[in-house]
């Protein structure tokens, strides 16, 4: 039988709550950063893979098409010549049809609770989860039409649709001998061509966030961390018949697949910087083809940093080291500006320009006194990226999405209304640029 991980069975669990089965609805890090999603939670990490995700997504709007690639510079090309170059950043918020500033979103939410706070988000996230029986494809019917049910619910929400597609820890968290299994790459292909498919009959953008945790357990695995050495079942699909039997080929595939597929998909990969240096993971990445996706997903940190200060805290966040609690004024470690700083070099070095989507950023609410309660632990995240937005939006960021990372940890629910009011803020002050 498959073992789910801790954050794939939450999403699972959360999911079919919140739209059962026949019908449509609705990275911690620690100390230094330089290891920013690490779950296994080594010094620098912060944690476990995260957990939890839920409910359904929106859609966003106009004929926008994946694919466009930026100069190195961060601008994408004029093919007529004449106009300045327009930034790779505002180039996809144009494509998914948002006004032109840096976009907030949110995940593991259901759309009703929004309305309730009458928050607005830009972008609406769900996990994509498992593999076989029991994955997300059953969880509608027909299969797949969980994509077509959370879309559907986003877009009529007047927000763009976020997939973050989470199959490969069908076998369990960090057990990679499915990528080589014929039989199971069979059905793990299938869904992601499903899930391609059901995003083309949107006829609308969505975005997709390509296997969290996974390039990390690759690279880690990989002979002398060369995803080029290691073995995965890849050109047995039509779409990616030429691609190399490779985890660098199988990240090709799915930026292959999807502009075959689902041309108005907008694809993004996420590092994992416990496996190296900003420049040595930039070189893992553009091997798996993350340097031709649309964007790059920065993996805030996925527990609010109370719950591991926590005298007792839960299972979820006994990892990492401290401290945890982000220094607002950038001063000591860590930091917010360290944490731009491992994103930029990093995408300085992958190349292409792409712009960045800050992801599953916790939601807690500041405070002098460690630790905290379920649900209410203390973070500075939302108030500090939501406050000094423009510091990202000049570093090329395009949107940051909020959730929490598992059932513990704070959200728009249990924040005292603190994600409404700064977000509600955010917007009347009109959004920082785009760069």
């Amino acid at each position: 039988m498959n073992i789910l991980s801790r954050r794939c069975t939450c999403a699972l669990m959360t999911s079919l709550l919140l739209f059962g089965c026949g019908g449509g609805g609705g990275g911690g890090s620690g100390a230094g950063l330089a290891a920013v999603g690490n779950p296994m939670g080594q010094a620098g990490s912060g944690g476990q893979s995260n957990a939890d995700q839920r409910s359904g997504g929106q859609g966003g709007s106009d004929s926008a098409t994946g694919g466009g690639t930026p100069t190195s510079d961060g601008t994408a090309g004029n093919p007529n010549g004449g106009a300045a170059p327009v930034p790779a950043s505002a180039a996809l918020v144009a494509k998914l049809g948002k006004p032109s500033r840096v976009l907030v979103g949110l995940g593991a939410t259901s759309i009703d609770d929004m309305k309730g706070q009458d928050i607005h988000a830009d972008i609406v996230e769900r996990y994509l989860v498992g593999v076989g029986p029991g994955s997300w494809p059953t969880w509608n019917s027909p299969d797949g039409a969980y994509v077509t049910f959370t879309a559907q619910a986003a877009q009529a929400y007047d927000a763009v649709p976020m997939f973050t597609l989470y199959q490969m820890t069908a076998n369990g968290e960090g057990n990679l001998s499915g990528i080589s299994d014929e039989t199971f790459m069979v059905k793990y292909w299938g869904q992601v061509r499903l899930m391609y498919q059901r995003i083309a009959e949107l006829g609308k953008p969505a975005l997709v966030n390509v296997e969290p945790d996974f390039w990390g357990f690759a690279a880690s695995q990989a002979p002398g961390r060369d995803l080029t050495k290691m073995a995965a079942a890849v050109s047995g699909q039509a779409e990616c018949s030429t691609l190399p039997d490779t985890v660098a080929g199988l990240g090709q595939c799915f930026v292959q697949m999807g502009r075959k597929v689902a041309p108005k998909a907008l694809i993004g990969f996420p590092p994992a910087f416990w496996n190296g240096t900003p420049l040595e993971v930039a070189a893992m990445m553009r091997a798996a083809g993350a340097n031709q996706a649309d964007f790059i997903v920065a993996q805030t940190s996925d527990r609010d940093a109370g719950c591991r200060e926590a005298a007792s805290p839960p299972p979820e966040c006994q990892n990492g080291s401290a401290p945890f609690y982000w220094d607002a004024s950038n001063k000591t470690s860590p930091n917010f500006h360290d944490s731009q700083k491992q994103y930029s070099d990093y995408r300085t070095a992958l190349g292409n320009g792409l712009p960045i989507l800050w992801w599953q950023t916790p939601m807690g609410v500041p405070s002098d006194t460690p630790g905290g309660t379920n649900q209410h632990y203390r973070d500075n995240h939302v108030d500090y990226m939501l406050t000094n937005t423009q510091e990202y939006g000049d570093m090329h960021t395009f949107g940051i999405v909020f959730s929490a990372g598992a059932g513990s940890q704070t959200s728009i629910s249990t924040d005292g209304g603190q994600f409404a009011r700064l977000s509600a803020q955010y917007l009347a002050r009109g959004g920082a640029a785009l760069k």
